[in-house]
């Protein structure tokens, strides 16, 4: 029977007059992993700390594998690691440097650190780059080097914090692929992420927050289909046309029509599909013309979008949460 990770109960932190941390109540079962979405300045961050032990909650209870972080902050780091939005290795020293340092000051022997760090290097395709300086290193290799540096001693729950952010596309698929063998190996993988297809490839559960609460809980299907019946995804060939083409869909579908991040995208919510055939001749008659289109079950995005009132896009385009936070520490 799978056993519970990680439990709140109306968890709350608060910076001065700001509640980064709104009462949340959050099941985390042991194994797999768990996606932990929402916007800049949400509280992601905030959460995860307090799970850490690195932070005290002013209210409410939190434990891990049955272990309250505040009464038994020792037991829960002995079980935990975490891996945070930015570098946490010495730059100064090389990828080998780093890691075999890790292992000694965590209880390995000089051999075993050795051996330790020379399995981590092969796992992660960092061997040809063990002697090099870390700050020679690419944006994906760090990242690389950072999980590595949390799993020196295999961890019963890792926390990931937004470990592909600024990467591209191989990087992220690196270290996606890295995520799925940890949880392989039987390690908890709690994932904060602000890429909704981060969430979706990786998560057996996502919660959504929003300032600080959570607003949604499910499986990636079930959130999808709690937003409505389905959505019409349509690419157009001129981008121009997609002020006409928002106004056509409205028309037809109602108001939850928006969008997408490529400038010929456009999707609208559709509850009722008979509407389908219409709004596309609608579309012909007026002159826009579609490079394709698809009907089908909505994706994270549009979830994202009904749930908190505007899309990833935007949130990303909002800029970094410390900004706002009066501690530097809510995302």
């Amino acid at each position: 029977m799978t056993g519970i990770a990680i439990e709140t109960h109306e968890l709350v932190k608060q910076f001065g007059d700001k509640r980064a941390v709104d009462g949340i109540d959050l099941v985390v079962p042991e194994g797999g992993v768990y996606g932990f979405l929402g916007p800049n300045g949400a509280g992601k961050t905030t959460t995860i700390q307090i799970l850490a032990t690195l932070m005290r909650p002013d209210g409410g209870t939190a434990s891990v594998f049955g272990h309250d972080v505040v009464r038994e902050a020792d037991e829960v780091r002995s079980m935990v690691s975490l891996t945070g939005q930015y570098s946490s290795v010495d730059e100064d020293l090389t990828g080998r440097e780093n890691l075999q340092l890790l292992g000694r000051v965590l209880g390995y022997s000089r051999a075993d650190a050795r051996t330790r760090c020379d399995d981590l290097l092969e796992a992660f395709g960092l061997t040809d780059a063990a002697t090099k300086q870390v700050k020679r290193y690419s944006g994906g290799m760090r990242r690389r080097l950072d999980i590595a540096a949390s799993i020196v001693v295999t961890p019963r729950l890792l926390f990931l914090d937004e470990p592909t952010t600024g990467l591209d596309p191989r990087s992220r698929k690196q270290v996606w692929d890295i995520v799925r063998a940890l949880t392989a190996r039987g390690t908890t993988v709690l994932l904060t992420t602000q890429y909704l297809d981060e969430a979706d490839q990786l998560a057996e559960r996502i919660a959504v927050i929003d300032t600080g609460r959570i607003i949604a809980e499910g499986t990636s299907s079930a959130l999808k289909s709690s937003v409505g019946s389905g959505a019409l995804h349509v690419h157009l060939i001129d981008p121009g046309d997609r002020p006409r083409a928002i106004d056509i869909l409205t028309r037809a579908f109602g108001d939850e029509v928006f969008p997408g991040s490529d400038p010929a995208d456009v999707t609208g919510r559709v509850d009722d599909r008979s509407k389908v055939p219409a709004a596309l001749a609608t579309l012909a008659a007026d002159g826009v013309e579609l490079a394709g289109f698809s009907y089908g079950q909505p994706t994270l995005d549009e979830v994202f979008l009904a749930l908190t009132g505007h899309t990833a896009e935007e949130t990303l385009e909002a800029g970094d949460s410390t900004q706002n936070d009066p501690e530097g520490a809510v995302a």
